[in-house]
C-alpha cells in the first residue's frame, strides 16, 4: 500500500490532463479511422455516442457522489469509513451499469429509429449501439475505479492505465476496421469490438491498482453492506451532479435533432467540430476535477478559506489556457478539419463554427471549474436548478429561434450553447463569491486534519 500523496493542483492535474487527452485521442482516432470507411459511418457513430454519453452520465450518479464523499472523509481523517464508502459505491455502480446495458439491448433499435436517421447511417448506428451498448457496464466499473483512484490522489496511475487502454483500442481499430494482417475487415462493427476489448483489459488493471494504493483496503463484506447514511450522502451529491449533466447532454441531443434537419453536411460538420473543440476545453476539465479533489479534502478538514482562494486561482489558469488553445485552433482551423475530411462543404462549415468557439469555450471554462468546485463542497443541488433554467428554458428555445427562424444553421446551435455557458458561468461565479456553499459540508473531522497543500 502507498502513502497518501500530498495534494497539489499541478501534481493532480497534469496526469488527468494527459489521461483525458488520451481519452479524446481515442475518440478522434475512431473518427479518423471511421472517416476511412465513410462520412456516413462518422455521423452514425456520432449519434450513438451522444446516447452513450447520456447513459454514462446515468452511471456517474454514484461515481460523482462517491468521489466527493470519499474526499471529504479522507480530509477528515476517517479512512476506514472512506474505504467502506468506496466499496459500496463500486457495487452500486455495477448494478446501475447492468441496468443501462440491458436497457440499450432492449430499446436501442427503437431509440435510433426515432432520430430521423435513414439508410446506411441508420444501419451503422444500429450495429455500433448493439455491440458497445451491451457492454456499457464495463465503462460503469471503469468510471468508479478511476474516480476512486484519482480521489485518493493517484492520478498518475490512472493516466498510465488509460494510456494502455488507448493504445490497445487504436491497435484493435487498425486490425478490425481495415482487416490488417488477415484480420476480418469489420468496419463500424470492428471499432465497436475494439472498444469493448480495450475496456475489459483496462478494468482488470484498474481493480488491481486501486487495491495497491488504498491506505485501508476494502473488505469483501464492504461490497454487500448497504449503509443508509453512506448511500444518502453519495446520492445527495451524485444525483444533482448527474441531473445537471444529464440535462446538458439531453439538450445536446435536442440540438443534434435540430441538426438532422439541416442535412448530412451539417451532421458531419457538427461531429468534426465537436472532435476539435474537445481539445480546447480539455485543460479546464482537468483543472476542474483536480480542484474538486482538493476542495473536497479542504472542506472535510474545515479549511474553507483555503478552498475559496484555491478555486479563484484555478479559474484564472483555466481561462488563460483556454484562450491560448482556442486562438491556436482558430488560426489552424482549416488544416485541422482537413485531417478528417476532404469534403469542401464540410470543411467550410466546420471552420465557421470553430471561429465561434472563442465565445463558447471561454464561458465553458468558467463552468467546468466552478461546477466541480460547488459539487465538491456539497452544494450540488444549486447547480441543477440553475442548469435547468439556463439550458432548458433559455438555451433550447434560443437555438430553435436561431436555427429555424433566423436561418443561422449550425452556427445558431453553437451560439445558443455559448449563451447557456456564459449565463451559468456568471451565476456560479457569484455563488462562489457569496460563500453560501460553506454550509453544505457532508462530514466533520474526528481527528487532526490531514495536510493538504493549497499551492499550485
Amino acid at each position: 500500500m502507498h502513502a497518501q500523496p500530498e495534494l497539489r493542483l499541478f501534481r493532480l492535474t497534469w496526469p488527468m490532463f494527459l489521461e483525458f487527452l488520451l481519452f479524446m485521442l481515442m475518440g478522434t482516432a475512431d473518427t479518423l479511422m471511421l472517416s476511412g470507411v465513410s462520412d456516413d459511418a462518422v455521423a452514425a457513430v456520432g449519434v450513438v455516442n451522444q446516447y452513450m454519453y447520456i447513459c454514462i452520465l446515468i452511471m456517474e450518479v454514484i461515481s460523482n457522489g462517491a468521489s466527493i464523499v470519499v474526499a471529504q472523509y479522507l480530509g477528515a481523517r476517517r479512512t476506514e469509513e472512506s474505504s467502506r464508502i468506496a466499496a459500496l459505491s463500486i457495487t452500486l455502480n455495477f448494478l446501475v451499469g447492468l441496468a443501462v446495458s440491458a436497457g440499450l439491448l432492449l430499446f436501442g433499435k427503437v431509440i435510433l429509429g426515432r432520430m430521423n436517421l435513414e439508410g446506411q447511417v441508420l444501419e451503422y448506428a444500429r450495429t455500433y449501439m448493439g455491440i458497445v451498448g451491451a457492454f456499457l457496464f464495463l465503462q460503469a466499473l471503469i468510471n468508479i475505479f478511476a474516480t476512486l483512484l484519482r480521489t485518493y490522489g493517484f492520478t498518475k496511475q490512472s493516466m498510465f492505465i488509460s494510456m494502455g487502454m488507448n493504445a490497445l483500442h487504436v491497435l484493435g481499430n487498425a486490425f478490425l476496421i481495415f482487416g490488417l494482417l488477415g484480420a476480418p475487415k469489420l468496419g463500424v462493427a470492428g471499432a465497436a469490438i475494439s472498444t469493448v476489448v480495450s475496456r475489459s483489459v483496462a478494468l482488470v488493471v484498474f481493480i488491481w491498482m486501486l487495491y495497491q494504493v488504498m491506505e485501508v483496503r476494502m473488505a469483501l463484506r464492504d461490497y454487500v453492506t448497504f449503509s443508509k447514511e453512506y448511500v444518502r450522502k453519495i446520492l445527495k451529491v451524485g444525483v444533482p451532479a448527474a441531473l445537471e449533466q444529464f440535462t446538458y447532454q439531453a439538450c445536446q441531443l435536442v440540438f443534434l435533432y435540430y441538426i438532422t434537419f439541416l442535412g448530412p453536411v451539417a451532421l458531419a460538420s457538427r461531429q468534426y467540430g465537436f472532435a476539435i473543440s474537445q481539445y480546447v476545453f480539455l485543460f479546464s476539465v482537468a483543472v476542474g476535477m483536480g480542484t474538486a479533489i482538493i476542495v473536497g479534502r479542504l472542506v472535510g478538514a474545515r479549511r474553507v478559506d483555503e478552498a475559496y482562494s484555491r478555486v479563484l486561482e484555478s479559474l484564472k489558469w483555466s481561462l488563460a489556457v483556454t484562450v491560448v488553445v482556442d486562438v491556436t485552433a482558430i488560426l489552424f482551423r482549416k488544416q485541422l478539419v482537413g485531417l478528417f475530411t476532404d469534403n469542401v462543404d464540410i470543411i467550410q462549415l466546420t471552420s465557421q463554427i470553430i471561429m465561434l468557439s472563442l465565445i463558447l469555450e471561454t464561458g465553458r471554462s468558467f463552468n467546468l471549474v466552478l461546477v466541480n468546485s460547488l459539487r465538491a463542497t456539497g452544494d450540488a443541488p444549486f447547480t441543477v436548478y440553475m442548469g435547468f433554467g439556463s439550458m432548458v428554458c433559455m438555451s433550447l428555445p434560443l437555438g430553435y429561434l436561431l436555427v429555424f427562424h433566423l436561418n443561422m444553421g449550425l452556427a445558431g446551435v453553437w451560439l445558443a450553447i455559448a449563451a447557456d455557458e456564459w449565463t451559468r458561468g456568471i451565476v456560479f461565479w457569484q455563488r462562489w463569491r457569496s460563500r453560501a456553499w460553506e454550509k453544505q459540508s457532508l462530514v466533520s473531522p474526528v481527528e487532526q486534519p490531514v495536510v493538504v497543500a493549497s499551492g499550485g
